[in-house]
Protein backbone atom coordinates (compact mmCIF):
# COMPACT_ATOMS: atom_id res chain seq x y z
CA UNK A 1 0.00 0.00 0.00
CA UNK A 2 2.95 2.12 0.97
CA UNK A 3 4.72 1.48 -2.59
CA UNK A 4 1.09 2.05 -4.01
CA UNK A 5 0.23 5.65 -2.76
CA UNK A 6 4.56 6.77 -3.38
CA UNK A 7 4.16 5.81 -7.21
CA UNK A 8 0.66 7.65 -7.05
CA UNK A 9 2.64 10.60 -5.76
CA UNK A 10 4.96 10.28 -8.24
CA UNK A 11 3.04 9.67 -10.93
CA UNK A 12 0.87 12.79 -9.74
CA UNK A 13 3.80 14.91 -9.89
CA UNK A 14 5.01 14.02 -13.42
CA UNK A 15 1.60 14.59 -14.62
CA UNK A 16 1.59 18.04 -13.18
CA UNK A 17 5.47 18.82 -14.39
CA UNK A 18 3.57 17.80 -17.85
CA UNK A 19 0.72 19.88 -17.61
CA UNK A 20 2.66 23.21 -17.33
CA UNK A 21 5.42 22.31 -20.09
CA UNK A 22 2.32 21.53 -22.04
CA UNK A 23 0.67 24.62 -21.57
CA UNK A 24 3.59 26.94 -21.65
CA UNK A 25 4.10 25.36 -25.29
CA UNK A 26 0.67 26.06 -26.43
CA UNK A 27 1.08 29.35 -25.38
CA UNK A 28 3.91 29.87 -27.62
CA UNK A 29 2.41 27.67 -30.39
CA UNK A 30 -0.88 29.35 -30.48
CA UNK A 31 -0.44 32.59 -31.58
CA UNK A 32 2.78 31.22 -33.87
CA UNK A 33 0.19 29.17 -35.64
CA UNK A 34 -2.23 32.03 -35.86
CA UNK A 35 0.10 34.38 -37.61
CA UNK A 36 1.41 31.65 -39.83
CA UNK A 37 -2.19 30.78 -40.80
CA UNK A 38 -2.68 34.46 -41.76
CA UNK A 39 0.38 34.73 -43.22
CA UNK A 40 -0.47 31.98 -45.76
CA UNK A 41 -2.15 32.08 -49.31
CA UNK A 42 -5.05 30.41 -49.59
CA UNK A 43 -7.20 31.22 -52.43
CA UNK A 44 -9.88 29.04 -51.52
CA UNK A 45 -11.38 31.04 -49.03
CA UNK A 46 -13.06 34.25 -49.09
CA UNK A 47 -10.48 37.35 -46.40
CA UNK A 48 -13.47 36.64 -43.35
CA UNK A 49 -12.73 32.92 -43.77
CA UNK A 50 -9.18 33.07 -44.19
CA UNK A 51 -9.39 35.31 -40.58
CA UNK A 52 -11.46 32.85 -38.75
CA UNK A 53 -9.49 29.63 -39.73
CA UNK A 54 -6.38 31.27 -38.52
CA UNK A 55 -8.43 32.04 -35.37
CA UNK A 56 -9.68 28.35 -35.11
CA UNK A 57 -6.30 27.23 -35.38
CA UNK A 58 -5.20 29.53 -32.01
CA UNK A 59 -8.32 28.10 -30.48
CA UNK A 60 -7.70 24.26 -31.10
CA UNK A 61 -4.00 24.80 -30.05
CA UNK A 62 -5.28 26.38 -26.80
CA UNK A 63 -7.71 23.68 -26.17
CA UNK A 64 -5.34 20.98 -26.72
CA UNK A 65 -2.78 22.05 -24.71
CA UNK A 66 -5.04 23.66 -22.03
CA UNK A 67 -2.62 26.92 -22.48
CA UNK A 68 -5.70 29.33 -21.04
CA UNK A 69 -8.49 27.66 -19.09
CA UNK A 70 -10.86 26.24 -21.48
CA UNK A 71 -13.98 28.35 -21.16
CA UNK A 72 -11.79 31.33 -21.35
CA UNK A 73 -10.54 30.36 -24.93
CA UNK A 74 -13.81 29.85 -25.74
CA UNK A 75 -14.55 33.04 -25.42
CA UNK A 76 -11.34 34.32 -26.63
CA UNK A 77 -12.46 33.01 -30.26
CA UNK A 78 -15.40 34.61 -30.79
CA UNK A 79 -13.92 38.06 -29.22
CA UNK A 80 -11.03 37.62 -31.76
CA UNK A 81 -13.54 37.28 -34.56
CA UNK A 82 -15.02 40.48 -34.04
CA UNK A 83 -11.64 42.03 -33.55
CA UNK A 84 -10.34 40.89 -36.88
CA UNK A 85 -13.80 42.28 -38.34
CA UNK A 86 -14.80 38.46 -39.56
CA UNK A 87 -18.27 39.50 -37.92
CA UNK A 88 -19.87 41.95 -36.02
CA UNK A 89 -20.52 41.16 -32.11
CA UNK A 90 -24.42 41.04 -32.21
CA UNK A 91 -23.75 38.18 -35.05
CA UNK A 92 -20.86 36.50 -33.02
CA UNK A 93 -22.19 36.35 -29.65
CA UNK A 94 -25.85 35.58 -30.63
CA UNK A 95 -24.99 31.77 -29.89
CA UNK A 96 -24.82 32.33 -26.36
CA UNK A 97 -28.19 33.13 -26.08
CA UNK A 98 -29.01 29.77 -27.90
CA UNK A 99 -31.84 28.16 -26.16
CA UNK A 100 -29.95 24.78 -25.62
CA UNK A 101 -27.93 27.30 -23.53
CA UNK A 102 -31.06 27.26 -20.91
CA UNK A 103 -31.45 23.61 -21.29
CA UNK A 104 -27.43 23.90 -20.06
CA UNK A 105 -28.76 25.79 -17.10
CA UNK A 106 -31.77 24.06 -16.24
CA UNK A 107 -30.08 20.95 -16.34
CA UNK A 108 -27.14 21.84 -14.81
CA UNK A 109 -29.70 23.67 -11.78
CA UNK A 110 -31.45 20.62 -10.98
CA UNK A 111 -29.04 18.30 -10.80
CA UNK A 112 -27.09 20.84 -8.58
CA UNK A 113 -30.57 20.21 -6.04
CA UNK A 114 -30.32 16.40 -6.22
CA UNK A 115 -26.44 16.81 -4.93
CA UNK A 116 -27.40 19.43 -2.27
CA UNK A 117 -30.15 17.57 -1.17
CA UNK A 118 -28.50 14.27 -1.20
CA UNK A 119 -30.88 12.02 -3.34
CA UNK A 120 -27.91 11.03 -5.66
CA UNK A 121 -26.45 8.88 -2.50
CA UNK A 122 -30.37 7.70 -1.38
CA UNK A 123 -30.71 6.22 -5.31
CA UNK A 124 -26.99 4.80 -5.06
CA UNK A 125 -27.21 3.25 -1.61
CA UNK A 126 -30.58 2.32 -2.26
CA UNK A 127 -29.54 -0.48 -5.14
CA UNK A 128 -26.58 -1.36 -3.38
CA UNK A 129 -28.59 -2.66 -0.43
CA UNK A 130 -30.57 -5.15 -2.59
CA UNK A 131 -30.85 -8.31 -1.82
CA UNK A 132 -30.02 -9.64 -5.46
CA UNK A 133 -26.36 -7.54 -4.72
CA UNK A 134 -25.37 -9.15 -1.23
CA UNK A 135 -22.00 -9.22 -0.45
CA UNK A 136 -20.69 -11.09 -3.30
CA UNK A 137 -17.72 -9.31 -5.42
CA UNK A 138 -18.98 -9.37 -8.71
CA UNK A 139 -22.67 -8.24 -8.11
CA UNK A 140 -21.14 -5.06 -6.34
CA UNK A 141 -19.21 -4.90 -9.01
CA UNK A 142 -21.88 -4.63 -11.38
CA UNK A 143 -24.31 -2.76 -9.64
CA UNK A 144 -21.49 -0.24 -9.35
CA UNK A 145 -21.34 0.35 -12.29
CA UNK A 146 -25.18 0.68 -13.28
CA UNK A 147 -25.45 3.24 -10.68
CA UNK A 148 -22.88 5.40 -11.84
CA UNK A 149 -23.96 5.00 -15.59
CA UNK A 150 -27.89 5.62 -14.42
CA UNK A 151 -26.77 8.97 -12.36
CA UNK A 152 -24.85 9.97 -14.74
CA UNK A 153 -27.09 10.20 -17.83
CA UNK A 154 -29.10 12.99 -15.77
CA UNK A 155 -26.28 14.90 -13.96
CA UNK A 156 -22.45 15.83 -14.24
CA UNK A 157 -20.10 12.59 -14.49
CA UNK A 158 -17.71 14.56 -12.44
CA UNK A 159 -20.13 15.02 -9.43
CA UNK A 160 -21.18 11.10 -9.72
CA UNK A 161 -17.39 9.91 -9.73
CA UNK A 162 -17.05 11.98 -6.86
CA UNK A 163 -19.80 11.06 -4.83
CA UNK A 164 -19.40 7.41 -5.68
CA UNK A 165 -15.87 7.35 -4.82
CA UNK A 166 -15.71 7.11 -1.32
CA UNK A 167 -18.49 4.70 -1.14
CA UNK A 168 -16.22 2.50 -3.49
CA UNK A 169 -13.35 2.93 -1.18
CA UNK A 170 -15.27 2.09 2.18
CA UNK A 171 -16.67 -1.19 0.90
CA UNK A 172 -12.69 -1.70 -0.60
CA UNK A 173 -11.52 -1.57 2.75
CA UNK A 174 -13.52 -3.61 4.17
CA UNK A 175 -13.40 -6.21 1.76
CA UNK A 176 -9.60 -6.09 1.57
CA UNK A 177 -9.17 -6.31 5.32
CA UNK A 178 -11.49 -9.66 5.00
CA UNK A 179 -8.77 -11.04 2.38
CA UNK A 180 -11.84 -11.08 0.23
CA UNK A 181 -10.21 -9.38 -3.04
CA UNK A 182 -6.80 -8.39 -4.30
CA UNK A 183 -5.69 -5.15 -4.98
CA UNK A 184 -6.59 -5.84 -8.98
CA UNK A 185 -10.24 -5.95 -8.03
CA UNK A 186 -9.84 -2.41 -6.82
CA UNK A 187 -8.35 -1.35 -10.10
CA UNK A 188 -11.32 -2.71 -11.40
CA UNK A 189 -13.78 -0.86 -9.15
CA UNK A 190 -12.12 2.47 -9.46
CA UNK A 191 -11.98 1.75 -12.88
CA UNK A 192 -16.05 1.22 -13.30
CA UNK A 193 -16.61 4.34 -11.61
CA UNK A 194 -15.13 6.37 -14.21
CA UNK A 195 -15.51 4.34 -17.22
CA UNK A 196 -19.54 4.02 -15.98
CA UNK A 197 -19.60 7.90 -15.45
CA UNK A 198 -18.59 8.90 -19.06
CA UNK A 199 -20.59 6.31 -20.43
CA UNK A 200 -23.76 6.61 -19.22
CA UNK A 201 -23.82 10.24 -20.46
CA UNK A 202 -24.19 9.25 -23.88
CA UNK A 203 -27.79 7.95 -22.94
CA UNK A 204 -29.41 11.40 -22.96
CA UNK A 205 -29.31 14.48 -24.17
CA UNK A 206 -28.33 16.10 -20.66
CA UNK A 207 -26.08 13.31 -20.10
CA UNK A 208 -22.83 15.00 -20.91
CA UNK A 209 -22.28 18.12 -23.22
CA UNK A 210 -21.40 16.93 -26.48
CA UNK A 211 -24.95 15.48 -26.52
CA UNK A 212 -25.93 18.97 -26.39
CA UNK A 213 -23.44 20.28 -28.83
CA UNK A 214 -24.27 18.07 -31.46
CA UNK A 215 -28.24 18.26 -31.39
CA UNK A 216 -27.89 22.03 -31.13
CA UNK A 217 -25.21 22.12 -34.21
CA UNK A 218 -27.50 19.29 -36.08
CA UNK A 219 -30.18 21.72 -35.42
CA UNK A 220 -28.96 24.89 -36.69
CA UNK A 221 -26.40 23.19 -39.47
CA UNK A 222 -28.70 21.06 -40.85
CA UNK A 223 -32.11 22.06 -40.13
CA UNK A 224 -33.08 18.82 -38.29
CA UNK A 225 -34.21 18.64 -34.95
CA UNK A 226 -33.62 15.42 -32.57
CA UNK A 227 -35.78 15.73 -29.98
CA UNK A 228 -35.11 13.63 -26.38
CA UNK A 229 -36.80 10.47 -26.92
CA UNK A 230 -35.26 10.14 -30.56
CA UNK A 231 -31.76 10.42 -29.04
CA UNK A 232 -32.33 7.75 -26.04
CA UNK A 233 -33.82 5.59 -28.79
CA UNK A 234 -30.56 5.32 -29.77
CA UNK A 235 -28.12 6.37 -27.96
CA UNK A 236 -29.58 4.22 -24.80
CA UNK A 237 -28.93 0.98 -26.50
CA UNK A 238 -25.84 2.14 -26.63
CA UNK A 239 -24.86 3.02 -23.41
CA UNK A 240 -26.38 -0.20 -22.21
CA UNK A 241 -24.16 -2.31 -24.63
CA UNK A 242 -20.69 -0.19 -23.58
CA UNK A 243 -21.50 -0.65 -20.06
CA UNK A 244 -22.71 -4.32 -20.33
CA UNK A 245 -19.64 -4.64 -22.03
CA UNK A 246 -17.64 -2.38 -18.79
CA UNK A 247 -18.93 -4.64 -16.08
CA UNK A 248 -17.90 -8.16 -17.77
CA UNK A 249 -14.91 -6.77 -18.78
CA UNK A 250 -13.83 -5.43 -14.78
CA UNK A 251 -15.14 -8.08 -13.35
CA UNK A 252 -13.01 -10.40 -15.65
CA UNK A 253 -9.62 -7.89 -15.37
CA UNK A 254 -10.99 -7.88 -11.11
CA UNK A 255 -10.77 -11.60 -10.72
CA UNK A 256 -14.39 -10.95 -9.21
CA UNK A 257 -15.55 -14.48 -8.51
CA UNK A 258 -19.40 -15.80 -7.37
CA UNK A 259 -17.57 -15.26 -3.31
CA UNK A 260 -19.53 -13.97 -1.04
CA UNK A 261 -17.82 -11.28 1.68
CA UNK A 262 -19.97 -11.44 4.79
CA UNK A 263 -20.49 -8.13 6.42
CA UNK A 264 -19.72 -5.97 3.35
CA UNK A 265 -23.90 -5.84 2.65
CA UNK A 266 -23.70 -4.24 6.00
CA UNK A 267 -21.70 -1.55 5.40
CA UNK A 268 -24.45 -0.51 2.51
CA UNK A 269 -27.00 -0.76 4.67
CA UNK A 270 -25.36 0.99 7.58
CA UNK A 271 -24.83 3.99 4.88
CA UNK A 272 -28.31 3.80 4.07
CA UNK A 273 -29.46 4.00 7.15
CA UNK A 274 -27.68 7.14 7.79
CA UNK A 275 -29.98 9.33 5.39
CA UNK A 276 -32.35 8.94 7.54
CA UNK A 277 -35.81 9.03 6.74
CA UNK A 278 -36.61 10.79 3.00
CA UNK A 279 -36.40 14.77 3.40
CA UNK A 280 -38.96 17.37 2.24
CA UNK A 281 -36.68 18.77 0.30
CA UNK A 282 -35.47 15.39 -1.17
CA UNK A 283 -39.12 14.70 -2.17
CA UNK A 284 -39.58 18.03 -4.05
CA UNK A 285 -36.07 17.38 -6.25
CA UNK A 286 -37.81 14.50 -7.24
CA UNK A 287 -40.84 15.76 -8.49
CA UNK A 288 -39.13 18.15 -9.81
CA UNK A 289 -37.18 16.13 -11.75
CA UNK A 290 -39.63 13.36 -12.48
CA UNK A 291 -41.97 16.26 -13.73
CA UNK A 292 -38.58 17.75 -15.96
CA UNK A 293 -38.28 14.33 -17.18
CA UNK A 294 -41.78 14.16 -18.00
CA UNK A 295 -42.20 17.15 -19.70
CA UNK A 296 -38.98 16.50 -21.84
CA UNK A 297 -40.29 13.07 -23.04
CA UNK A 298 -44.02 13.44 -23.77
CA UNK A 299 -43.04 15.74 -26.84
CA UNK A 300 -41.27 12.83 -28.64
CA UNK A 301 -43.42 10.30 -27.64
CA UNK A 302 -46.21 12.36 -29.24
CA UNK A 303 -44.08 12.73 -32.61
CA UNK A 304 -43.51 8.82 -32.85
CA UNK A 305 -46.99 8.03 -32.09
CA UNK A 306 -48.96 10.66 -34.19
CA UNK A 307 -45.99 11.50 -36.42
CA UNK A 308 -44.14 15.11 -36.68
CA UNK A 309 -46.25 16.99 -38.84
CA UNK A 310 -49.39 16.28 -36.64
CA UNK A 311 -51.21 19.51 -34.87
CA UNK A 312 -50.81 18.21 -32.00
CA UNK A 313 -47.46 16.91 -31.65
CA UNK A 314 -46.57 20.11 -33.53
CA UNK A 315 -48.20 22.28 -31.23
CA UNK A 316 -46.85 20.56 -27.65
CA UNK A 317 -43.38 20.45 -29.46
CA UNK A 318 -43.23 24.12 -30.17
CA UNK A 319 -44.71 25.08 -26.41
CA UNK A 320 -42.56 22.80 -24.70
CA UNK A 321 -38.65 22.41 -26.43
CA UNK A 322 -36.16 20.72 -24.17
CA UNK A 323 -34.95 24.14 -22.87
CA UNK A 324 -38.02 25.45 -21.37
CA UNK A 325 -38.61 22.07 -20.12
CA UNK A 326 -35.16 22.52 -17.96
CA UNK A 327 -36.40 25.51 -16.94
CA UNK A 328 -39.90 24.87 -15.90
CA UNK A 329 -38.24 22.23 -13.52
CA UNK A 330 -35.97 24.49 -11.83
CA UNK A 331 -38.96 26.94 -11.12
CA UNK A 332 -40.23 24.18 -8.68
CA UNK A 333 -37.43 23.79 -7.10
CA UNK A 334 -38.35 27.88 -5.95
CA UNK A 335 -42.00 27.19 -5.37
CA UNK A 336 -41.95 24.07 -3.38
CA UNK A 337 -41.49 24.92 0.43
CA UNK A 338 -39.02 22.41 2.56
CA UNK A 339 -40.82 23.56 5.57
CA UNK A 340 -43.66 25.40 7.27
CA UNK A 341 -41.42 28.92 7.21
CA UNK A 342 -41.89 28.70 3.42
CA UNK A 343 -38.18 28.35 2.64
CA UNK A 344 -37.64 26.70 -1.14
CA UNK A 345 -36.01 23.75 -1.92
CA UNK A 346 -32.87 25.37 -3.16
CA UNK A 347 -31.58 29.34 -2.46
CA UNK A 348 -30.62 30.81 -5.53
CA UNK A 349 -26.60 30.74 -4.32
CA UNK A 350 -27.58 27.07 -4.30
CA UNK A 351 -29.05 27.12 -7.72
CA UNK A 352 -26.05 29.13 -9.55
CA UNK A 353 -23.33 26.67 -8.34
CA UNK A 354 -23.41 24.76 -11.27
CA UNK A 355 -20.72 24.60 -14.18
CA UNK A 356 -20.72 28.02 -15.79
CA UNK A 357 -17.44 27.10 -17.44
CA UNK A 358 -18.95 24.09 -19.75
CA UNK A 359 -21.94 26.56 -20.37
CA UNK A 360 -19.52 28.99 -21.62
CA UNK A 361 -17.32 26.70 -23.39
CA UNK A 362 -20.55 25.34 -25.06
CA UNK A 363 -21.52 28.86 -26.56
CA UNK A 364 -18.15 29.85 -28.00
CA UNK A 365 -18.18 26.67 -29.58
CA UNK A 366 -21.52 27.75 -31.12
CA UNK A 367 -20.23 30.56 -32.16
CA UNK A 368 -17.20 29.54 -33.85
CA UNK A 369 -19.20 26.97 -35.66
CA UNK A 370 -22.05 29.34 -36.95
CA UNK A 371 -19.41 31.65 -37.92
CA UNK A 372 -17.55 28.85 -39.92
CA UNK A 373 -20.50 27.99 -41.77
CA UNK A 374 -21.50 31.62 -42.46
CA UNK A 375 -18.21 32.83 -44.02
CA UNK A 376 -17.89 29.39 -46.03
CA UNK A 377 -14.97 28.03 -44.18
CA UNK A 378 -16.29 24.91 -43.10
CA UNK A 379 -17.65 24.24 -47.00
CA UNK A 380 -14.19 25.02 -48.25
CA UNK A 381 -12.73 22.27 -45.76
CA UNK A 382 -15.80 20.41 -46.11
CA UNK A 383 -14.39 20.14 -49.87
CA UNK A 384 -10.62 19.97 -49.11
CA UNK A 385 -11.18 16.85 -47.06
CA UNK A 386 -13.09 14.60 -49.54
CA UNK A 387 -10.70 15.87 -52.14
CA UNK A 388 -7.91 14.19 -50.03
CA UNK A 389 -9.15 11.11 -48.02
CA UNK A 390 -11.65 8.35 -49.04
CA UNK A 391 -14.22 9.76 -46.54
CA UNK A 392 -17.18 10.31 -49.16
CA UNK A 393 -19.04 7.06 -47.82
CA UNK A 394 -21.23 7.30 -45.36
CA UNK A 395 -20.12 3.98 -43.60
CA UNK A 396 -16.31 5.45 -43.79
CA UNK A 397 -17.23 8.93 -42.69
CA UNK A 398 -19.22 7.66 -39.69
CA UNK A 399 -16.49 5.05 -38.71
CA UNK A 400 -13.85 7.93 -39.05
CA UNK A 401 -15.78 10.74 -36.89
CA UNK A 402 -16.28 8.06 -34.07
CA UNK A 403 -12.35 6.94 -34.35
CA UNK A 404 -11.04 10.37 -34.94
CA UNK A 405 -13.12 11.66 -31.73
CA UNK A 406 -12.31 9.28 -29.78
CA UNK A 407 -8.35 9.69 -29.89
CA UNK A 408 -8.94 13.59 -29.57
CA UNK A 409 -11.08 13.34 -26.58
CA UNK A 410 -8.08 11.35 -24.88
CA UNK A 411 -5.76 14.44 -24.76
CA UNK A 412 -8.25 17.37 -23.84
CA UNK A 413 -11.96 18.38 -22.36
CA UNK A 414 -14.59 15.55 -24.56
CA UNK A 415 -16.71 18.97 -24.59
CA UNK A 416 -13.93 20.62 -26.74
CA UNK A 417 -13.17 17.96 -28.70
CA UNK A 418 -16.89 17.79 -29.59
CA UNK A 419 -16.62 21.60 -30.61
CA UNK A 420 -14.12 20.60 -32.69
CA UNK A 421 -15.19 18.00 -34.28
CA UNK A 422 -18.63 18.05 -34.63
CA UNK A 423 -18.55 21.03 -37.41
CA UNK A 424 -15.86 19.44 -38.87
CA UNK A 425 -17.91 16.25 -39.87
CA UNK A 426 -20.92 18.10 -40.56
CA UNK A 427 -19.04 20.08 -42.98
CA UNK A 428 -16.96 17.00 -44.84
CA UNK A 429 -20.47 15.19 -44.78
CA UNK A 430 -22.06 18.05 -46.99
CA UNK A 431 -19.23 18.54 -48.95
CA UNK A 432 -19.38 14.46 -49.74
CA UNK A 433 -23.14 14.85 -50.40
CA UNK A 434 -24.10 11.99 -47.72
CA UNK A 435 -26.36 12.54 -44.41
CA UNK A 436 -24.36 14.32 -41.84
CA UNK A 437 -26.93 13.13 -38.90
CA UNK A 438 -24.95 10.00 -38.27
CA UNK A 439 -21.49 11.24 -38.39
CA UNK A 440 -22.23 14.00 -35.96
CA UNK A 441 -23.83 11.80 -33.45
CA UNK A 442 -20.79 9.56 -33.79
CA UNK A 443 -18.30 12.22 -33.09
CA UNK A 444 -20.32 13.26 -29.75
CA UNK A 445 -21.27 10.07 -28.76
CA UNK A 446 -17.53 8.89 -29.30
CA UNK A 447 -16.10 12.36 -27.16
CA UNK A 448 -17.46 10.57 -24.15
CA UNK A 449 -15.39 7.32 -24.48
CA UNK A 450 -11.98 9.20 -22.63
CA UNK A 451 -10.84 6.08 -20.46
CA UNK A 452 -6.65 5.98 -21.20
CA UNK A 453 -5.50 8.95 -19.54
CA UNK A 454 -6.30 10.66 -16.02
CA UNK A 455 -6.61 14.03 -18.19
CA UNK A 456 -8.95 12.60 -20.27
CA UNK A 457 -11.86 13.36 -18.42
CA UNK A 458 -12.76 14.52 -14.20
CA UNK A 459 -13.95 11.42 -13.59
CA UNK A 460 -10.22 9.77 -14.61
CA UNK A 461 -8.73 11.89 -12.40
CA UNK A 462 -10.73 11.68 -9.74
CA UNK A 463 -10.79 7.79 -9.20
CA UNK A 464 -6.99 8.36 -10.30
CA UNK A 465 -6.81 10.49 -6.65
CA UNK A 466 -7.35 6.90 -5.04
CA UNK A 467 -4.17 5.30 -5.53
CA UNK A 468 -5.90 2.34 -6.60
CA UNK A 469 -5.46 2.58 -10.43
CA UNK A 470 -1.73 2.41 -11.07
CA UNK A 471 -1.36 4.92 -14.79
CA UNK A 472 -0.24 1.65 -16.62
CA UNK A 473 -3.66 0.16 -16.10
CA UNK A 474 -5.71 2.82 -17.03
CA UNK A 475 -3.80 3.32 -20.46
CA UNK A 476 -3.59 -1.00 -20.79
CA UNK A 477 -6.99 -1.22 -20.31
CA UNK A 478 -8.49 2.01 -21.37
CA UNK A 479 -7.43 0.82 -24.89
CA UNK A 480 -9.55 -1.89 -25.56
CA UNK A 481 -12.06 0.43 -24.14
CA UNK A 482 -11.49 2.75 -27.54
CA UNK A 483 -11.26 0.02 -29.74
CA UNK A 484 -14.88 -1.36 -28.78
CA UNK A 485 -16.15 2.23 -28.62
CA UNK A 486 -15.18 2.55 -32.29
CA UNK A 487 -16.45 -0.39 -33.43
CA UNK A 488 -19.74 -0.61 -31.52
CA UNK A 489 -20.56 3.21 -31.67
CA UNK A 490 -20.99 3.40 -35.95
CA UNK A 491 -22.18 0.11 -36.00
CA UNK A 492 -25.20 1.03 -33.72
CA UNK A 493 -25.60 4.41 -34.90
CA UNK A 494 -25.71 3.67 -38.62
CA UNK A 495 -27.56 0.28 -38.17
CA UNK A 496 -30.38 2.92 -36.46
CA UNK A 497 -30.10 6.51 -38.07
CA UNK A 498 -28.12 5.12 -41.61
Amino acid sequence: MVRTSQNSVRSSESTARFDILRRQVGLVLGPLFLILTLLAPVPALSEPAHRLAAIMVLVITFWVTEALPLPVTALLGPLLAVVFGVAGAAETFAPFADPLIFLFMGSFMLARAIFVHRLNERIAYGVMSWKVVGARPRRILIAYGAIAAFISAWMSNTATAAMLLPVGMSLLAFMESEGGVGPRYGTALMLTTAYACSLGGMATVVGTPPNVIAVGMIQDYVGVELTFVQWILFAGPIAILMVGFLVGYMSWIGRAGPGEIPGADRIILERKAALGPWTRGEKNVLLAFFMTVTLWIVPGLLSLALGNTHPVAVLISSALPISVAALIGVVLLFLLPIDRERRTTVTWKQAVDIDWGTILLFGGGLALGQLAFSTGLAEAFGRGVTGALPVSSLVWLTFGAAAFTTIFSEAMSNTAAANIAIPIVISIAIGSGVDPIPPAVAASLASSVAVILPVSTPANAIVYSSGKVPITSMVRYGLLMDLVAITVIPTVVLFVLG
